[in-house]
């Protein structure tokens, strides 16, 4: 009944059901799911080569492969979505192969001179301009996509994004304590477990672990609410801001 007033759910069930085949060893439905989003595995070869790319070219080659390869390792548990997940590595394995292709086309240049040096470092200079652009493309998408699964997972315990700026802790020796109960919280499946059940952080199991009263836990409750879903979660550039308030 949900999918008829949204077909995206409908299709990502439909999608779940077909990965999960595939999966368990379907060779016929990945043929199936491989040649449906050709288009698909085309379009984002094409945003990193900037080119209109068809079946015989390379790069749409070293796509097909990633999309293969994202179908064996993606996870629903991680939450996302197979597409983002699949464009993802593709754009990373066709950088991976602009940055080999580059470094051959030197290697070339120099042995049979194919090039005058200003040309050829010219060339080259583009070519690792037009690599690090798409690269950092491919991370500030990366970016806000996981903010927006994040926002996601911060609503169904009922806090906001502005909430949480606004309870980050403004000393370092605050939030370094912060981080410390949340990854005991993280690193506890019990605890954990209760914060996803209950919604909540489990206050007297914390309070026979640290050295911190009830009060500074629940002052900052918000804040590590919010590290734990990190801790816990597929949150790679979320990560590295966790790294960056340990080492302040």
């Amino acid at each position: 009944m949900l999918g008829v007033f949204f077909p995206s759910l409908k299709k990502r069930q439909s999608m779940e059901e077909m990965v999960h085949l595939i999966q368990e060893g379907d060779f016929n439905l990945r043929n199936d799911l491989i040649e449906q989003y050709k288009p698909f595995i085309k379009k984002s070869v094409s945003s990193v080569c900037k080119r209109y790319i068809t079946d015989t070219d390379d790069e749409f080659s070293i796509g097909l492969i990633a999309f293969n390869d994202a179908i064996d390792r993606f996870s629903y548990e991680k939450g996302t979505a197979l597409l983002a997940f699949a464009d993802t590595m593709i754009k990373r394995r066709v950088i991976d192969h602009l940055r080999i292709q580059s470094r051959k086309n030197q290697e070339l240049s120099m042995d049979f001179c194919a090039y005058s040096e200003e040309g050829y470092a010219q060339s080259h200079l583009e070519a690792e301009r037009s690599i690090e652009y798409h690269k950092e493309e491919l991370n500030a998408e990366q970016r806000r996509e996981e903010i927006v699964r994040f926002t996601q997972v911060l609503t169904s315990f009922g806090i906001t994004f502005g909430q949480l700026v606004q309870a980050s802790p403004k000393h370092s020796d605050a939030r370094k304590n912060a981080v410390s109960i949340a990854s005991l919280v993280a690193n506890d499946s019990s605890m954990l477990e209760y914060l996803f059940q209950k919604k909540k952080l489990p206050l007297k199991r914390l309070e026979e672990k640290v050295n911190v009263s009830r009060k500074t836990i629940e002052r900052n409750r918000i804040y590590i609410v919010a590290m734990v879903l990190i801790l816990s979660g597929d949150y790679r550039f979320l990560g590295d801001y966790l790294k960056g308030v340990l080492k302040d």
